[in-house]
This record gives C-alpha cells, sequence and structure tokens, in this order.
C-alpha cells in the first residue's frame, strides 16, 4: 500500500494519551464492536483481522469482554506493534505481526474485520479504494465490516472541528489546538460519507449502517457480499 502513515517515536508512545483526548467517545466505541462484530457474525468462521491494530486496544477490548475468537492484529509501524504485544501479552489465541493486508494470504478468510481510524490517511486516489478490496478479499460472505474514521465535506469538517474544540481540555494550550484542527483541515484525506459509502459498495461490501457520530468521526457496519 503506497502513502501508509507510520506513528514513530514520541507518536506511537503517546497515541493512547492523544487519541482518548482528540476523539470525543473514543473508548465507548472501542467498547462497542466486541458487541457489534459478535452480533453480525453468522458465518460461523470466528476468525477476526484488526487493520491498523495500533497500540492493541481494539484486541484488548475484545478479550477484555470474553470474547475468545482468534484474533490477527496487523500495522504497518513496528513501534506500535510493540506497544500492542506488550497489552495483550496476558491474552492467548492473538498474532500480532508488522504487516499490511496485502502481505497476508488472499486464501486464508476471516469472517470479521475492523478497519479504526486509518482510511483518513491514504488519498482518495486509489489507495482508500485499494486498502478496501484487501480487506474484502480477505473475508468471507456475510463477514461484518466495522469502519471508524473521519469523514465529511469540507464545510461539515468546518463545522465539527468548531463541535469538536469545545470537547477538549480547558487547559490545553492554544497554539497546539490550532495547529492540530489546521492539520486535519488540510493533511488528512477525509471524504464525505456519500463517496465512502460508494467506495465500500465497489469494494464488495453492503451498504454500511453509520452507527456512531461524535463531531468529525463516524463509525459504519457492514457485511461482505
Amino acid at each position: 500500500m503506497k502513502d501508509v502513515e507510520l506513528f514513530e517515536k514520541e507518536r506511537a508512545a503517546n497515541y493512547d494519551d492523544f487519541i482518548s483526548v482528540w476523539m470525543p467517545h473514543y473508548q465507548f466505541v472501542i467498547n462497542l464492536l466486541p458487541a457489534l462484530v459478535k452480533d453480525a457474525n453468522d458465518t460461523g468462521n470466528k476468525e477476526l483481522l484488526v487493520v491498523g491494530c495500533g497500540t492493541g486496544n481494539e484486541i484488548l477490548a475484545f478479550r477484555q469482554s470474553g470474547l475468545d475468537w482468534p484474533i490477527t492484529g496487523i500495522d504497518p509501524s513496528p513501534e506500535m506493534i510493540a506497544l500492542a504485544r506488550k497489552k495483550v501479552a496476558d491474552h492467548k489465541n492473538i498474532s500480532i505481526a508488522c504487516r499490511q493486508v496485502q502481505d497476508l494470504a488472499p486464501s486464508g478468510l476471516f469472517g470479521a474485520a475492523t478497519l479504526i481510524l486509518v482510511l483518513h490517511f491514504l488519498p482518495d486516489d486509489g489507495a482508500k479504494q485499494n486498502l478496501l478490496e484487501s480487506i474484502s478479499s480477505r473475508l468471507e460472505a456475510n463477514s461484518p465490516f466495522v469502519l471508524v474514521d473521519i469523514f465529511g465535506d469540507q464545510n461539515e469538517i468546518r463545522q465539527n472541528l468548531d463541535i469538536l474544540r469545545h470537547t477538549l481540555p480547558a487547559d490545553m494550550d492554544p497554539v497546539i489546538i490550532d495547529e492540530r484542527l489546521e492539520k486535519i483541515k488540510t493533511q488528512i484525506h477525509y471524504i464525505p460519507e456519500k463517496r465512502l459509502i460508494g467506495l465500500l459498495e465497489a469494494a464488495g461490501f453492503e451498504k454500511p449502517v453509520r452507527f456512531h457520530q461524535s463531531t468529525i468521526y463516524g463509525g459504519w457496519i457492514t457485511k461482505k457480499i
């Protein structure tokens, strides 16, 4: 995959603190994933693929929920992978590797997959579509797929960033806030929901259902056709 976004050094080490501040209801969404995936999985295949597993928050949530499915977590950042392995070291039947979806054998089909806060790092020049197609090709028919990402057109992003500003700690440096919000506006590859739905359907998924939105962040669940 081209244009891979790597989290390294302080950016990797500080990710958990960062995302808990900058994404309202982050932990709520992470804790909701096990129930969403379990309820939607009716294929008999309990192999779960966590794409862009980062520091392992999703994987840990699945295990802490009591779900004992075999889990494969992949991420292109060696430092994030190291943090994820440490976080889930006490749990069994988990494989975590510094890989991309394209590195996985297409014959090894999974029964569910998640993609949390990854797609917006990829430009909409075929890179987003390629990733979604790569995930789709490694899922059995009717397997659930949960996606959480930044979304909206320019006007929606601008208005929701104004709202997001009000969720940030009162003592946060205004300069840091302004720099981060400007980066989201100019450097993040967000797309409108209509475009996201089109990409998912072109990749072989059903029309998704949006189950969550908080400012610029949305969550959708769909199934492989």
